[in-house]
């Protein structure tokens, strides 16, 4: 399937989707979890994100009419449940996203699982029981992850880059992601003198629009990724808003969450091309 063009609904062109990692301050929790830090300016700068960033980009997605797909550690809906509800009453879809941000590659087969676990009843107890998509925290994932999903009912992963439109590996639908259309790799900063400045605004959305007009030409899926205490900054609410208003008027354009593109591969592209870890299968 590698070269054939990916059929998408009502004969669309290629496919958008915007998502959100809702990870707000648990990525740090989970590197320091050995230490006792006693600084708190990255903290408190991840804070913006669940006290202001994720409500200027619920109000640009309800502006734009746009049904978004937002990933959410466990510790996120515990600490901040009137987000998460936000969230759910404007009908986005909501994903999983660990429980405390745990990179799988780090934890054995019994974290893994509870990292699923624990992170699914949390955000349950906060919006009531669904079946709920997965992205795995900082993008890695691990044959034994693949494996667990698949026994909790998990029915898609948003977390590999092996194409640039949907496919399947270890059993389960990919909704593929891209650290070109991540808005970390041209943002984050957390001081201390570490790391480039971030790019002006308009630099990122000229990029993703460059890679917009090129995954269209080949059929393929743009999906971007935001976090809402990088991307909710002002300057970067309003370039995210002319971007999106303009591919909002692309008629070739089918627009979807991640659920919902992976609900298309499964019904439409089922057996078609299955990836296995380390080789291909039929």
């Amino acid at each position: 399937m590698t070269h054939t063009t990916y059929v998408w609904p009502d004969a669309k062109r290629c496919a958008v989707a915007f998502s959100i990692d809702f990870d707000g301050e648990t990525p740090y929790l989970w590197r320091s979890r050995h230490t006792k830090p006693n600084t708190l300016g990255e903290l408190e700068q991840r804070a913006f994100g669940p006290r202001q960033g994720i409500y200027r980009i619920l109000k640009l997605l309800n502006h734009l009419d746009i049904r978004a797909s937002f990933f959410i550690p466990g510790v996120i809906a515990e600490k901040y449940p009137t987000a998460v509800e936000a969230i759910d009453k404007a009908g986005h879809e909501i994903g999983l996203h660990g429980y405390l941000h745990e990179r799988v590659d780090e934890l054995d087969w019994g974290q893994v699982e509870e990292s699923i676990i624990r992170g699914k009843q949390a955000l349950e107890k906060v919006i009531g029981p669904r079946t709920m998509g997965f992205r795995s925290p900082s993008w890695e994932m691990t044959p034994q992850t693949f494996e667990l999903l698949q026994r909790h009912g998990i029915p898609y992963d948003s977390s590999m880059m092996g194409y640039d439109h949907p496919y399947w590996i270890e059993g389960l639908p990919e909704v593929p992601v891209q650290w070109l259309l991540d808005d970390a790799i041209f943002y984050r900063y957390t001081g201390g003198g570490a790391g480039n400045p971030p790019l002006n605004p308009n630099t990122v959305m000229d990029t993703w629009q460059q890679e917009f007009e090129g995954l269209k030409r080949y059929g393929g899926l743009f999906l971007m990724t935001v976090h809402c205490w990088i991307s909710g900054r002002g300057s970067r609410i309003i370039a995210l808003e002319r971007l999106l208003s303009k591919l909002k008027k692309d008629p070739e354009v089918w627009w979807a969450t991640c659920g919902e593109i992976a609900g298309h591969h499964t019904k439409q592209h089922a057996g078609q091309f299955h990836e296995s870890l380390g080789g291909r299968t039929p």
